[in-house]
């Protein structure tokens, strides 16, 4: 077992690599330390030695696109990025492939959500939040003279869900916060849907109050009649429902009456208003891509032969071709289909890399998507179906120094846990210049019903080719991708089993011969971040220290204090903690209920505006942690949510992160 470390030891441990890294820059001299932001607070961390920023910022500042929608008539696109020197996310118009983006947001807070107006163009609408808090405010911007006016003047969290096609009205949804409920939370929790007149916000109207929040609204049909609803009651029931805009009548269409529960997912209406594209895995453990014809109230499967989940359909204007991606064992395919007679065609030949975002352009036959892999983040590409050419419009980059390029290969691994099962993961490994057994980083996924997949590992670069740090992202059972027996094998009372599947990779770990099983730290991000500290408490003696960001520290606090309109639908998953023997046993497996069997260091990264694992869950366990005398670091973020957004934030986490990587790993 390796020695207890105290606080200081940790940085006395550390307090030598101020000076063993030659400085990049005249200021990173051995006496240079970064200081943290007026946002930032910070505890326990030694001072960052500025000579470990100048090493680590050739890995900070990689240039990715995300696409976020098409002009409605001219071969353009928005999308969203951080340019080089900015804090945040903003949106951008691209006017042809490749050509310079044109700035269209400049604000302190990330803007990633938005849509053009419909019919010609003129404005977009976007979403923005402030500080990490989620309560989005919608904003119509005017291109031709950049004028913004604020659409939403309630606290609530508003969503830009779909338009209406001749009218041009937005279908957005409105959700109260626990801000505005006497005593801080509500008993009773709905949606409202609304049509709303981006040029005439005060004629908005209102559709339905929706019952619970776990609405979307996906389309509305090409006569615009009707509005395609999914109401998400859990990770493995979910049903699919139509509202009639003039009447405002709901009716459920899936499952239907008698059926067996199961997830159903509206998508798009046809064009010739035959059917609505949804996905769903009714028909077995996969959400397969399916045609919901309204003539004989059937669906039909068009991706039965594909075992894997389908997601992220699209149809082209003319009615005849369907996209959509595929999650084959962690990587996004793009797969095409024939939307007359629902076969799979030819897949086109796309760049390798995982796929994300297929939208096709309203008037034209082209389909966007967005394209990133171990040796790129994610760009933005076009496909002409007809001709399979295929265009990019964005470029990602590295800073100076980089050849992202050399950056290797990530490959699925598997292993057996405690009863048999096989769980998966991915592994990056170090370049081959290290040749002796390597330190392990295993970063565990939040959700928990999300999923660790294939593609850019971002500033995790530095651990891998600078460091020589091994890092494995699992796929513990509950994550999506698997089928929905696999999803569904974290519920309830089944909760640690999914702590099993780490015991098991450390297990595994120690089979191997490059890797270090007596070094190895665990981390997670929000259900992540749970994991992090359930494997600190029970695996304390196989491992050399935690990593927890924005993670749950006990489930009962969490469930009291999460934003009301989540608590349902983390019920179903977690448990119901007014059930007697559910809330023994929550409060029994709380992190927070076994702080005293942390014995090796632990760090804490929080946001005090987040609205899903609020920041007292962070508090509690550094609490109680310190008083049992283990070692601590806790960084809070005054101005961030549920994880980190700005940049300068970000940095300092991830400077953070290398020093204690260094005190645990490779002392």
């Amino acid at each position: 077992m390796r020695r207890r470390l105290t606080l200081a030891a940790l940085a006395i441990a550390i307090a030598p690599l101020a000076c063993s890294t030659p400085a990049a820059t005249p200021a990173a001299t051995a006496d240079a330390v970064i200081a943290p932001n007026a946002n930032l607070v910070v505890q326990g961390i030694p001072p960052i030695p500025a000579s470990l920023a100048a090493e680590v910022a050739k890995y900070n500042d990689f240039l990715s696109h995300s696409f976020v929608d098409w002009h409605p008539l001219r071969r353009e696109m928005l999308v969203s990025y951080r340019k080089r020197g900015a804090s945040t996310a903003q949106l951008f118009r691209i006017a042809a492939p490749m050509a310079e983006p044109e700035q269209l947001t400049d604000t302190s807070d990330p803007v990633r959500l938005a849509s053009y107006e419909p019919r010609e163009g003129k404005y977009i609408v976007f979403a923005r939040a402030t500080g990490g808090d989620e309560a989005y405010k919608l904003y119509r911007l005017d291109l031709a003279d950049r004028k913004l006016t604020l659409l939403t003047e309630s606290n609530e969290r508003h969503s830009i869900e779909t338009w209406t096609h001749a009218t041009g009205q937005l279908v957005t949804l409105a959700l109260p916060l626990d801000r505005t409920a006497e005593g801080g939370s509500r008993a009773v929790v709905s949606q409202t849907l609304s049509l709303l007149d981006p040029l005439q916000p005060q004629n908005k109207r209102k559709l339905a109050d929706l019952p619970g929040g776990g609405w979307e609204a996906s389309s509305v049909s090409w006569d615009d009649k009707q509005i395609a609803l999914t109401r998400e009651l859990s990770a493995t029931e979910s049903q699919a429902w139509l509202i009639d805009i003039a009447s405002g009548k709901l009716t459920q269409v899936l499952p239907a009456s008698g059926s067996a529960k199961a997830a159903h997912f509206s998508r798009d209406f046809l064009r010739d208003g035959s059917g609505l594209v949804v996905t769903s895995d009714r028909g077995g453990e996969f959400r397969e891509l399916m045609l919901y014809r309204f003539a004989d109230q059937q669906l039909v499967p068009l991706s039965h032969h594909i075992p894997w989940n389908m997601s992220g359909s699209t149809v082209n204007e003319a009615g005849t071709l369907l996209a959509a991606q595929a999650n084959v064992d962690g990587r996004d395919e793009l797969r095409l289909f024939d939307a007359r007679s629902l076969k799979e065609l030819k897949a086109p030949d796309v760049p390798t890399g995982s796929i994300g975002s297929p939208r096709f352009h309203p008037k034209l036959s082209e389909l966007a998507f967005s394209l990133n892999s171990s040796q790129g983040p994610s760009q933005i590409y076009s496909l002409d179906p007809a001709s399979g050419e295929v265009v990019p419009w964005t470029r990602s980059s590295a800073p100076r120094g980089v050849d992202m390029r050399s950056f290797a290969d990530q490959r699925v691994v598997r292993w057996t846990s405690f009863d048999g099962r096989t769980i998966s993961g991915i592994l990056a490994l170090p370049p081959a210049r290290f040749s002796a057994k390597r330190p392990v980083l295993i970063d565990i996924h939040g959700g928990p019903e999300g999923q660790a997949k294939l593609g850019f590992m971002g500033r995790y670069n530095y651990l891998l080719d600078e460091l020589g740090v091994a890092v494995i992202r699992p796929n513990v059972r509950g994550s999506e991708g698997y089928g929905k027996t696999f999803l569904s094998l974290d519920d309830g009372f089944k909760r640690e089993d999914s702590v099993k599947d780490i015991g098991a990779l450390l297990d595994w770990i120690a089979t191997q011969p490059g890797l270090d099983a007596s070094r190895v730290v665990v981390s997670g991000g929000s259900y992540g971040g749970y994991m992090s500290l359930a494997v600190a408490t029970t695996y304390s003696a196989r491992i050399a220290g935690s990593i927890d960001v924005v993670g749950i520290s006990n489930f009962l606090t969490f469930l009291q204090n999460t934003e009301s309109y989540r608590r349902d639908l983390r019920r179903v998953e977690y448990g119901d903690e007014r059930a007697p023997a559910m809330r023994e046993f929550l409060q029994r497996i709380s992190p927070l209920t076994n702080a005293a069997k942390i014995a090796k260091p632990l760090f804490v990264v929080q946001g005090r505006n987040d609205p899903r694992v609020p920041y007292t869950e962070a508090e509690q366990m550094v609490a109680k942690v310190r008083e049992n005398q283990s070692p601590v670091w806790y960084l809070r973020a005054e101005n961030e949510g549920h994880g980190f957004a700005r940049k300068e934030n970000a940095d300092f986490q991830f400077y953070a992160t290398v020093m204690f990587l260094r005190a645990t790993l490779l002392k």
